[in-house]
């Protein structure tokens, strides 16, 4: 396979997964340590995912989707991506903290997961398509 050619689905996620193990490992440890330094947690899932966007960008356009097209235009894609999810996240917090009681840091668990599935297709198809015409992209 050359260089420009896309990864397969498999290579695509098992990259995809192992940045975002790291990432969110990471960002998991700051959302704890915020939230136990009092700040809000609706405030720290926020925080933790600003910099979940900057921290991952370079790495799943670069590495897990061998993206060649524009990296503005993806930026940009990126961007409407993670603000979907996070309003999918923001809301699981309100609904399942704020209004059920649940844990927050069993909460925030969760939806590292949902959220993880959630952008890998999302950026598969839209944010770094393997062809430019897909989904609309050009």
């Amino acid at each position: 396979m050359d260089s420009t050619s896309p990864l397969p689905l498999a290579r695509q996620f098992a990259r995809f997964a192992i940045v975002g193990l790291i990432s969110n490992a990471l960002l998991y440890g700051f959302y704890l340590l915020a939230t136990h330094l009092g700040v809000q947690h609706s405030l720290a899932m926020t925080g933790v995912f600003a910099l979940g966007i900057l921290q991952t960008f370079g790495f799943n356009r670069n590495w897990s989707f061998n993206h060649k097209g524009s990296a503005r235009a993806a930026m940009f894609r990126y961007v409407i991506a993670y603000a979907v999810a996070y309003v999918i996240n923001l809301s699981a917090m309100l609904l399942l903290v704020d209004k059920e009681g649940l844990p927050d840091s069993f909460v925030e668990a969760a939806m590292i997961v949902v959220v993880a599935l959630f952008l890998f297709v999302v950026q598969r198809l839209w944010v770094f398509p393997n062809k430019p015409t897909q989904l609309g992209c050009k």
